[in-house]
């Protein structure tokens, strides 16, 4: 029964779940883009940058290994999406996917992913991690925090001027926060940052994720 006391169909669960399931979507598209955006924004001479050692498992990784793994993970969507297994996908996605333009082989990477993200998929259907199966949602919801995060932190270490996005930080809010506790249990984030007194919205969220650095 709902709160008004109507009984609940299958159609309004169907529903429910359906929007919940486009809302995710939506909130990976976003934090796709936004990392999107300050990868584009980087320079090449910039890519040879040394990276912080924690962001890979590369020794001494520089800019352009951070870049070249969120290729390889953009490369990933349309199999992991399509419900394939390691296994299947072999050693498609091996080796150098950045080339001679790395700016330019990320985005058409990232264009085939936004392709996928963007067809007609069903959030329950279990999709087959590196760190096991996870249904389509929870496996959006992965990625969303990954991406969003790190568009902020590589926009941090080269110096652009750059915000998240106030829908993004607003979903990630409602998204993270409920749960906060238990994902920092699980080492997806370190210990809450204190924050400047009337610091803005996504200043908030980095600091109490322990990503706010001033």
């Amino acid at each position: 029964m709902t709160e008004d006391g109507r009984r609940q169909t299958d159609a309004d669960v169907a529903a429910r779940c359906y929007g919940a399931h486009m809302k995710q979507r939506d909130l990976f598209l976003m934090a796709d883009a936004a990392l999107r955006d300050v990868i584009d924004m980087i320079d090449l001479d910039q890519l040879s940058l040394p990276a912080p050692p924690e962001w890979s498992r590369t020794e001494n990784p520089t800019l352009r290994d951070i870049v070249a793994a969120h290729a390889y993970d953009e490369a990933w969507v349309p199999d992991v999406l399509a419900g394939r297994t390691a296994d299947q996908v072999g050693t498609r996605h091996d080796g150098d996917l950045l080339g001679d333009d790395p700016i330019e082989s990320y985005d058409a990477i990232n264009d085939a992913a936004t392709e996928a993200v963007t067809r007609d998929l069903e959030s329950a259907a279990i999709v087959h991690l590196s760190y096991g199966d996870f249904s389509l949602a929870e496996y959006l919801e992965h990625v969303t925090i990954y991406r969003a995060f790190q568009a902020w932190s590589i926009a941090k270490l080269v110096g652009l001027d750059y915000s998240l996005p106030d829908p993004l930080v607003d979903g990630l809010w409602e998204q993270l926060l409920p749960n906060l506790e238990d994902w920092r249990a699980m080492g997806v984030f370190g210990p809450e940052v204190e924050v400047p007194a009337g610091s803005d919205r996504e200043v908030q969220l980095l600091g109490k994720t322990g990503y706010w650095v001033p």
